[in-house]
């Protein structure tokens, strides 16, 4: 793994996803395995009880700078001032607002939420730490 960081000012193409969330483990950070009201973290071994699972964000985008194309992730709560919440309080606000319309995907991200992001991203210019 190449260890030279740096900073990218790009613009986002794309939001290559609508999960923006997810069970994450508070030690390693690695996405948490939710099974009959249980969690697993299959990189470093933490269980427990789902309902006490945190949640963290995750966005994928396509950015381009005067050169190139690249697909990155941005991790962790650098996210929260975009969402205005939390990542744990975000993932309340989907899974009450689906238990309310019936969606039977309890992690689905509402329509109008993937179009927030969709607004509030393409489009603009950020430097990314790369």
């Amino acid at each position: 793994m190449n260890s030279v960081r740096g900073l990218l000012a790009a613009s986002v193409i794309s939001v290559q996803n609508s999960c923006f969330i997810y069970p994450a483990c508070q030690k390693c950070f690695s996405r948490l395995i939710l099974d009959s009201g249980r969690f697993n973290c299959l990189k470093c071994g933490c269980t427990g009880e789902a309902k006490d699972a945190s949640y963290r964000y995750r966005l994928s985008l396509k950015i381009a700078d005067t050169n190139d194309l690249f697909d990155i992730t941005v991790f962790g709560s650098c996210l929260d001032p975009f969402f205005g919440v939390t990542a744990e309080n975000l993932q309340r606000c989907i899974q009450d607002f689906n238990q309310l319309s019936g969606e039977t995907n309890i992690d689905a991200s509402p329509g109008a939420l993937v179009q927030a992001v969709e607004t509030c991203f393409i489009g603009k210019r950020f430097i990314f730490g790369v």
